[in-house]
């Protein structure tokens, strides 16, 4: 029986999970295992559609307030809600890291070298 990502939210209902089973749909090859899931994998059905939403646009505020219909703070406001629940740390851009280390350091997230946790870190 397949269930979509939301059903699943609903049942967990914001509580921490773990995926313990994943099949490659196009080999039927299952695997086993405790895997953990990236912080976005966490967020509430609703809040994962905001954050598409987000990229899609660009990052454009303006356009996330035509899209939903809302107001300038309230836009910000979700945006700083997800990022706590994802427990992101705000970036000061003044001290952002230089392009060329902030690179290699997604470059070793990319590879599993480090994880989200240790990236985020790293780029402080």
């Amino acid at each position: 029986m397949k269930h979509s990502w939301k059903t699943l939210m609903n049942m967990v209902g914001g509580k921490s999970f773990r995926v313990e089973r994943v099949r490659v749909i196009e080999t039927g090859i299952a695997l086993e295992g405790d895997f953990v899931l990236p912080p976005l994998a966490g967020l509430s059905a609703e809040d994962q559609m905001f954050v598409s939403a987000f990229v899609a646009s660009h990052g454009s505020i303006k356009k996330m307030e035509a899209l939903f219909g809302i107001s300038y703070p309230t836009v910000k406001n979700k945006l700083n809600a997800i990022a706590s629940r994802l427990d992101v740390p705000r970036v000061d851009v003044s001290a952002a890291p230089d392009t060329e280390r902030a690179s290699g350091v997604l470059d070793r997230l990319d590879k599993g070298e480090i994880s989200f946790e240790d990236a985020m870190e790293a780029l402080k």
